[in-house]
């Protein structure tokens, strides 16, 4: 969520910069274009009057210079034949000639010409190409190969001027403009992405906290979730979490309370049935009847049994399994392996327990259910007249390991859920492991089960952490 999160805005945050540097770039070519026509404008109409000025200075002289000449022939003044020929060269050569703007030499971005009134060209800067500009172009600005053009006439159409400039010039400043805008953005982009990198992680870590402290919980513990000075944005998800976990609190308590009543309310009869019926053992005589008798004591020893699981298993999944301060589980531990013995033969559980204290939050009768459970069910699904190993190393590790067939993976997996006998025909409720599991859960613990044991290719193993945290 975090990364995904920083990804958006960081590419939010590029995309708002290139849309704000394409504006900027469009507000910017407008900008550029009317500097660029204003300047073209202002260069023309500068031109123009001064351009006349001069094509009019020259023509005044030419004259000036021819009339001079035919009044020294008609005052009878001496003449010679070269005069004659000045004469008719003034007579017979164009009224003005093209010229060209004098000025050192230098790279020439704009460009102007003049012409008259026939199209015949006046003047022309030195790197002005007459194709670019067409004498029919509109009065006012235009376009042609690639230049901008501005058109302008004076003294009733006699004279007309054209300045241009190419287009590359306007769009080379344009880029550059644009490229000293961006240079200092490449700069800022990664800056402002690791800026919202730290953002995003630095917001979302009372959510970090939210989530440590949910997958630190047991499976029994639906308290609500205290606050973690998450954003006001996140607080209903913690609201929300709180009303889902009551309402599976409250139903959750309804089936345990069913559970733990029905098992309840189902002892006394099934004691009182199980007296007579082994009352009638006794004096039934040998016969099918007595036989019967045995199959009906047989069935309601396993209905007691089914009943105290049912109650171990609504007070492991109901609470109450935790104590304040923890206790040393060692003693509990030797006691109960010496209960189970006592009925079996020598040397069938053997025992290994450190020489120190082992402390655990667990309550003693709670430790005690899940040791016996672990126990019974090695016993029962191991292999008849093997021992079985229970372990509590120093480290608070309780282990139970007995000599079976291997168990299928997939069977291994799903051994801790209700009535699940991963294919045993021994005779057993299937709750066993689901209550040491439960009760593992509550201490923020896990039952793990392994088969075969690791070093072998056969046997069953159940491990849980029971020392206090």
């Amino acid at each position: 969520m975090r990364r995904d999160l920083a990804l958006r805005l960081s590419l939010g945050l590029v995309l708002a910069w290139l849309a704000a540097v394409g504006g900027a770039g469009l507000a910017l070519k407008a900008r550029t274009d009317r500097i660029f026509d204003s300047a073209l404008q202002e260069t023309a109409e500068r031109i123009l009057p001064l351009a006349i000025l001069e094509i009019e200075a020259d023509r005044y002289r030419r004259d000036h210079d021819r009339e001079d000449r035919r009044a020294r022939r008609g005052d009878g003044g001496d003449h010679d034949e070269e005069d004659d020929e000045d004469d008719e060269d003034d007579d017979h050569r164009p009224r003005v000639v093209p010229r060209t703007a004098q000025a050192a030499p230098h790279d020439e971005y704009l460009t102007y010409l003049l012409r008259d009134r026939g199209g015949a060209v006046l003047v022309l800067s030195h790197d002005a190409d007459p194709a670019v500009f067409p004498p029919d172009a509109p009065e006012g600005f235009s376009a042609a190969r690639d230049h901008r053009l501005y058109t302008r006439s004076a003294e009733g159409g006699r004279y007309t001027i054209q300045a241009a400039e190419p287009l590359a010039v306007r769009r080379s400043a344009m880029f550059a403009t644009l490229g000293l805008m961006l240079l200092p953005l490449a700069a800022l982009i990664p800056i402002a992405l690791l800026g919202i990198s730290w953002l995003v992680r630095r917001g979302l870590a009372p959510l970090d906290g939210l989530s440590a402290a949910l997958g630190r919980r047991g499976a029994q513990d639906l308290s609500p979730v205290p606050d973690t000075g998450l954003p006001a944005e996140l607080e209903p998800i913690r609201g929300q979490a709180n009303r889902l976990m009551a309402r599976m609190g409250d139903a959750l308590a309804a089936e345990r309370d069913f559970a733990s009543n029905a098992a309840h309310e189902l002892r006394t009869p099934i004691a009182a049935t199980l007296a007579h019926t082994q009352r009638l053992v006794a004096e039934a005589p040998a016969g099918p009847l007595r036989e019967r008798a045995v199959r009906v004591e047989g069935e309601l020893k396993r209905m007691a049994r089914l009943s105290e699981k049912l109650l171990q298993l609504a007070r492991a999944e109901g609470g109450g399994v935790v104590r304040a301060a923890p206790g040393d589980v060692v003693p509990i531990l030797a006691a109960l392996a010496d209960d189970i013995a006592r009925d079996l033969p020598e040397g069938r559980v053997a025992v290994t327990l450190p020489e120190g204290a082992v402390a655990s939050r667990l309550d003693p009768d709670a430790f005690a259910v899940l040791a016996r459970n672990l126990i019974e069910n090695a016993l029962r699904h191991g292999a008849p007249g093997t021992p079985v190993a229970v372990t509590l190393t120093p480290a608070g590790v309780l282990r139970v390991e007995n000599d079976a067939p291997p168990v299928a993976a997939e069977a291994l997996a799903r051994l801790t859920q209700r009535f699940e006998r991963g294919g045993s025909r021994a005779d057993g409720s299937g709750l066993g492991l689901t209550i040491a599991a439960s009760i593992a859960a509550a201490i923020g613990s896990e039952l793990r089960l392994a088969s075969p044991i690791p070093g072998s290719d056969r046997g069953f193993r159940a491990e849980v952490a029971v020392a206090a945290a």
